[in-house]
């Protein structure tokens, strides 16, 4: 039963972890990122569709997002919804889209470093927060001793801080990439 916990707890953290590496992926840095338009929610015949499943993406240089659009019907669309989220100028040529990256200028920096804080900050919660049913859940079992489920917490918390370290490293390692160090 115990085991049980924590095979679950350390599951989701990693759910959580991943989710966190995910979601910083389309955070710009200095260089052209497919991440960055993939995940965009395109309005597609009535429903938000990702927009890596309209059309091909590729980086042809270091500032440049390519997307090669599947059906004309959606390249409008794709090209709104690039306008109005990243607040980029894609230009047109048929069924391709090119967005060319202009360099990031120090507050802008900052800002995603800010939102890359505020990220942060959230998967450290996420992973408290099953830290906590986890605890409950030791805390609730019954026939066992003491000191049995002082070891477990001890264990508990020893996974959690492996996890928020993780997060931490990660989130440094993309400050980094972002400020141009």
């Amino acid at each position: 039963m115990m085991e049980d916990i924590f095979s679950s707890a350390e599951e989701d953290m990693k759910k959580a972890l991943n989710h966190f590496k995910n979601e910083i992926a389309g955070l710009r840095t200095t260089r052209a990122s497919t991440a960055l338009v993939e995940e965009l929610k395109v309005e597609y015949y009535g429903s938000k569709v990702p927009l890596k499943q309209l059309g091909s993406v590729s980086v042809p240089e270091a500032n440049q997002i390519l997307i090669q659009v599947w059906d004309a019907n959606a390249v409008s669309n794709i090209e709104k919804t690039i306008m109005e989220e990243l607040s980029l100028n894609p230009q047109r040529h048929g069924n391709t889209l090119r967005i060319t990256l202009p360099p990031l200028t120090q507050e802008r920096r900052k800002e995603l470093v800010k939102l890359l804080h505020k990220m942060a900050e959230e998967a450290r919660v996420a992973v408290r927060n099953i830290r906590r049913d986890a605890k409950e859940m030791i805390e609730d079992l019954e026939g066992i001793s003491e000191d049995e489920i002082k070891r477990s917490l001890d264990r508990l918390q020893k996974l959690t801080d492996r996890y928020i370290e993780q997060i931490n490293q990660i989130a440094e390692a993309k400050e980094r990439e972002i400020m141009g160090a």
